[in-house]
Order: structure tokens, then sequence, then C-alpha cells
């Protein structure tokens, strides 16, 4: 109870003190601002790519293989000798299912670009895919009106497409589009679906596709140039790491490589889009701890000075406060108190001004930003540690001052 009473006397102290030297105390705090408005937006705009970031590669899913002719992650000038590689074909994809054992489903597919036109409406640039009746399971395309395509669409390579929902959006906005005949690049095909809406992943929108069998696709936009992407769905997340053994040797043996050659092929899965992800947004956190801990240093020793300077003109009121009884935990806790009110009047208008700039930034870019809770844990921790640490010097000079020497002070 008694240290409730010396704290609130100090905090009251300490209040009349900033009230005295208003500008000189807000001045103080800049540093303390800019550190901490820097620190927590970075973090608020890392917290919310983060959320970004695993929604949409959650849509590749877990128990996922992608069998490629291109890695998705190219290191250095590599891109020659992937483009050097020869093509994976549809064959491939036939006997990568045949061979595998740990494959739930696999689905060859062929993309290309071209518009999309039904009387007077276009799509421009829509990316049309030829794939099978099991990429339903693959990636999940669920149509909202209508059926996906079927094995009997891809044995007999029907005319038929699955739209996109902006697809159709634009394509009908005031009619039923099942049913109807669309022109892809020329050609006509009969629309048997429309894809529930699905979003964006990294920048590519997903609601501009169209489906095709892939034999349609082939007939009418070629294969001969193409190379095949083959996309396995694992029987279990748990299997995936055996699935990709598996799927490399398989790939191996189809391909006619020897044991020593390496492969013509790669093997792709969420992995090394998020390795990559951590090492971008891990640059971003050694910047956001960088330039706070400099902004967090200058701040300091901008509360260390001012503290300094009230120790030297208030020597006589410390003298005449250690006259009448004071100790000398009293002083050293009125200064302490005052360092960390300083401190914290610095981080309360950081993090308001870091909340409303990542909310500013989430509004106006397409940068997702997110404020978490521990934010407010994290500015007390920085009031603690810069308050005590860059106060404890003043506090100290302050408490070790000779009562007698002090209130002959002028």
């Amino acid at each position: 109870m008694k240290l409730l009473i010396y704290v609130w006397e100090g905090v009251k102290i300490a209040y009349e003190a900033l009230r005295s030297y208003k500008l000189r105390s807000v001045l103080t705090t800049l540093g303390i601002v800019i550190g901490v408005t820097t620190v927590i937006t970075i973090v608020a705009l890392i917290q919310g790519l983060n959320k970004a970031f695993t929604s949409q590669i959650s849509a590749l899913g877990s128990d996922i293989l992608y069998i490629d002719k291109f890695p998705w992650m190219m290191e250095g000038n590599t891109f020659w000798v992937y483009r050097n590689r020869k093509n994976i074909t549809l064959r491939d994809a036939e006997r990568v299912a045949e061979l595998s054992t740990l494959a739930e489903a696999v689905a060859p597919t062929l993309m290309t670009r071209r518009p999309i036109k039904y009387q007077e409406n276009q799509v421009e640039g829509a990316i049309i895919v030829g794939t099978t009746e099991l990429y339903l399971v693959t990636s999940n395309v669920v149509p909202e009106f209508g059926r996906f395509l079927t094995a009997n669409d891809v044995s007999h390579h029907r005319p038929v497409v699955v739209l996109g929902s902006e697809v159709a959006e634009k394509l009908f906005p005031h009619s039923d589009p099942l049913g109807k005949r669309v022109t892809i690049g020329g050609y006509k095909f009969r629309v048997i679906g429309i894809q529930e809406k699905r979003g964006s992943f990294f920048g590519n929108n997903l609601d501009t596709y169209a489906y095709l069998p892939i034999g349609a696709f082939q007939a009418r936009f070629g294969a001969q140039f193409r190379s095949v992407e083959i996309e396995i769905k694992v029987q279990s997340p748990e299997l995936l790491d055996e699935a990709e053994l598996e799927l490399t040797g398989i790939m191996r043996r189809i391909r006619g490589l020897s044991g020593n050659a390496e492969n013509d092929f790669a093997i792709n899965k969420q992995d090394m889009l998020q390795d990559t992800y951590q090492r971008l947004t891990g640059t971003l956190w050694a910047v956001a701890i960088g330039v706070g801990a400099i902004s967090l240093l200058v701040g300091g020793i901008g509360i260390m000075n001012i503290l300094l300077v009230s120790v030297t003109e208030r020597t006589r009121e410390i003298g005449i406060r250690k006259a009448i009884g004071a100790q000398r935990s009293d002083i050293l806790l009125q200064f302490l108190i005052e360092s960390m009110m300083i401190c914290a009047l610095g981080v309360f208008i950081g993090i308001a001004l870091a909340v409303a700039l990542a909310k500013g930034i989430a509004a106006a870019t397409p940068l997702p930003a997110s404020i978490t809770w521990w934010v407010a844990f994290l500015g007390l921790g920085f009031v603690v540690t810069i308050g005590l640490f860059f106060g404890i010097y003043p506090a100290g000079k302050a408490a070790r001052l000779n009562p007698i020497e002090a209130l002959r002070y002028e």
C-alpha cells in the first residue's frame, strides 16, 4: 500500500514537471513516436501479408503436388537451362496415373490466353485451361451452377466449357449462360457450368478462367509446343514426402533418365512458396527492427537528456525534499516514473499513428494490414524497457545529491 502511495505521488509530481515544459516534453518524445510508429506499422503490414498469404496458399492444398517443366522458384540465370528441357506430355500424365500407388487423383492441364465472346460482349485475355474431370478433385473447382467436366466430355473431346464467375457475369449480365454457345479464340463451345467465386491468387484473378476438356483444347489450340502440368492429389498429407519420392522415380523411369542424370522436370509444392515468402518477410522484419531500434535509441537519449536537465533545474527542490525526510528511493522512483511517463506519451502517440497509418495503407493500396492484440503488450514493453534503461542514470544522479549542497544550489 505504501508503495502505491509513493507511485501515485511520483506520478503527480512527474505530471506537473511535464506540464511545466510541454514543448520540451513533446519534442523529446518524437524519437519514441517515430520508432514505435515504424515498428508497429511494419508489424501490422507483415501480419496482414501473413494472413493473406496463408489464405491464398491454402488454395493449393497441403496434399497436392505439381509436376512441371519449370520449378516455381528459380535462382540466378537458370531460365534457359529449364527452357531447354523437353516438354511434359499428356502421355506422361497417363503413365503417372497408371504407376503411382499414392495418388488419389491425377489431372493434366494445359493453359493459354484467349478472348471469350458472346454476341456483343467480350472478355479479353481470359485464361483457358484444358484438363480432365479429375481437376475437380485436384484443384477443388466447384461449379456454382450447372456441372463440371465429365469423363465422357473428356474422352469424346466435346466442345463444352465451364466459365469462371467473372467471365459469366461479363458475357451474360442479364441472362442465364447455361446451354449458350460462346466463342473462345474463334471456336464455339457450349456452356455447361459456372464456377463459384474463387477470388485472386497472388494477383491472378481465378474468376477469369474457363475450363475445357483437354482433348478439345489440344485439337483447337495445339499442344506441340506446350508442356503439360500434372496435378496430383496425394491420398493423405502425411504421405506427401513419400509421394514426392515415388513420383520422382516414376518420372525418371518414364523419361528414360540414367542413374547419374539430373532430373529434367520439377516437382513443386506449396512449401517452396512458403520458404521464399518467409525469406522475404524476414528481410522486412530486419528493416523494421533496425529502423525502430535506431529511432528508439534516439528517443531514449532524448529522454535521458531532458531528465538530466530536469535534475539540474530542480536541484534545490530535491534538496528540500531530502531535508524534510525524503529517502533516496523516493527521489529515484520519482524520476523513473517521470522517464516512463515521457516514454508512455511517445508510445501512445506512436501506436495511434501506426494504427491509422496501417489502416490508411490497407484502404489506399492492395497491401493488407492487421493490428493484433499483442501490440498493446509490445507498447508496454517499450515503456518499461526504454523508460527504465534511459531513466536510471538521471534518476540515480538525482537520488545521490547531497541535501546540503542541493539546498545551496541557485
